[in-house]
């Protein structure tokens, strides 16, 4: 009988498969580097994968990284309902492009585009696709406005101008989009692009003045507003047009809540395009960013691809062709739910803890911060001259990952390479009780640092210190 042999079928299956941890995988070595012959219980992969991942560190303890690493339950079943679907679908999944585009809408308006713009933008996979996009349409228009035949082989060559203090997207922008890199030093004690050397670099083949609102490495801010009124002047003198575009990362979403009347977006008038990580402090799984021109005018149509082999006519204007539509529909739930008061509410407690964090960290007497004022939930500090000869933020940073915080260090970009740092990023699940536990640990290591070494008199005096203070 069919059914006979079909019932016996399973109970040798069942008896293959035992319990989980009973499976012949958990004895002998799993496939590593070869599809295996046979397949294996769904069970026993997911456990395979799920504990080798334990070696992994601890997402909430990982205070390098800008990316969002927890959502609320709605937002991962909204994520869980619709991985399925490929974004550049848009014939079969049209309702998720326009949830896009409404997404667009509300960043150009948080961002300040005026009235009378005909703004229009993108999702991208993240702020390093958005970057180049952007500047990818600033050199096209650079290349129209000047009648450049791109074929010609005596053609000038475009650069942009930025500071030291950018992602490493912007060099690759330029490498491989063969435009000349113009890239300014950091100085002593000034780690931002200033006005002064911005137009120590710009000509009439300046693409774009790159700016960045929260710097990778120190959590800065460009000097936007200085460097937009030096190209108003430079447009009256010498005919110029440089635009700027922003590179809003990580503070795209942070300085529209806590200081909205400080001007850096839009409301300049050389600032064309912005780019924004909606997965830092947008509050969504990576990966997802975003791109928004002030006017259309600022997009060549050139740029922008027209495809019909999914089923109708879709405008593309992307490095990547597919990718997931889930990241683009979570943006829009955090914007829908959180709302302005939600953004300012967590932004503001964010800030609140970064000053209290940073507090600590001084009040320990090893450390000093970059810089006095600290505009985003991001800490970057360094030691004290007088504790580097006992140890370093990277004898620092090996502790702590021993401890289970994830914290960089290293040293910053050319013309103050001697200065290593520590950068501490601050995110929504990190609290002040988290922040007394790291404060914690730190003095730990320091009274440790103090019993290792046989006569460091000074050190000893500091470990005395942390006793009294903690």
């Amino acid at each position: 009988m069919l059914s006979d042999k079909i019932n016996i079928k399973k109970a040798e299956d069942k008896a293959k498969r035992k319990t989980t941890y009973g499976d012949r995988y958990y004895s002998e070595p799993i496939p590593k580097f070869e599809i295996p012959d046979e397949s294996m219980h769904p069970q026993t992969a997911y456990r395979l994968i799920h504990d080798e991942l334990n070696l992994d560190g601890n997402p909430n303890l990982n205070l390098a990284s800008f990316v969002t690493t927890w959502m609320e339950p709605e937002a991962n079943l909204i994520i869980a309902e619709n991985n399925g679907k490929n974004f550049v679908d848009n014939d079969e999944y049209p309702q998720t492009k326009i949830i896009q585009n409404r997404v667009v809408n509300m960043l150009a308006r948080l961002f300040n585009v005026p009235k009378e713009y005909e703004f229009t933008g993108t999702s991208t996979i993240g702020s390093s696709e958005a970057i180049m996009l952007g500047m990818l349409a600033h050199k096209w228009n650079w290349r129209k406005n000047k009648g450049i035949d791109m074929y010609s082989k005596n053609n000038p060559v475009p650069n942009v101008v930025m500071g030291a203090d950018v992602h490493v997207v912007w060099e690759k922008f330029a490498k491989y989009f063969d435009v000349e890199l113009r890239m300014v030093p950091m100085e002593e004690n000034n780690y931002i692009l200033t006005a002064d050397k911005v137009k120590e670099h710009i000509d009439e083949n300046t693409i774009a003045v790159g700016v960045v609102l929260g710097t990778t490495f120190t959590g800065q801010i460009d000097e936007i507003e200085k460097i937009n009124k030096l190209l108003e002047e430079t447009k009256k003198e010498k005919g110029w047009d440089i635009p700027i575009h922003v590179d809003a990362a990580s503070g795209g979403f942070v300085i529209p809540f806590i200081a909205p009347d400080f001007k850096w977006d839009f409301r300049l008038s050389h600032v064309r395009s912005i780019n924004v990580s909606g997965h830092k402090y947008g509050l969504v799984y990576p990966g997802i960013g975003w791109l928004i021109f002030k006017d259309k005018k600022y997009l060549d149509d050139d740029l922008i691809f027209h495809v019909n082999y999914l089923g109708g006519i879709i405008p593309t204007f992307n490095l990547n062709f597919s990718k997931g539509s889930s990241m683009v529909l979570a943006q829009y739930y955090n914007l829908l739910r959180l709302g302005k008061e939600g953004y300012y509410n967590i932004m503001d407690g964010l800030m609140v803890t970064t000053n209290y964090l940073s507090d600590l960290l001084v009040k320990t007497k090893v450390f000093e911060l970059l810089e006095d004022e600290i505009v985003l939930p991001i800490i970057a500090i360094k030691i004290k001259k007088e504790f580097e000869k006992y140890f370093t933020v990277f004898d620092i940073s090996k502790e702590l990952r021993e401890k289970g915080w994830l914290i960089p260090a290293y040293t910053l970009p050319n013309n103050a390479e001697d200065i290593a740092v520590l950068r501490i990023v601050i995110k929504e699940n990190f609290n002040r009780n988290m922040a007394d536990l790291l404060y914690s640990d730190l003095i730990q290591i320091f009274s440790q640092y103090s019993e290792d070494y046989k006569n460091p008199d000074d050190l000893k005096n500091f470990k005395n210190q942390l006793v009294n203070i903690f």
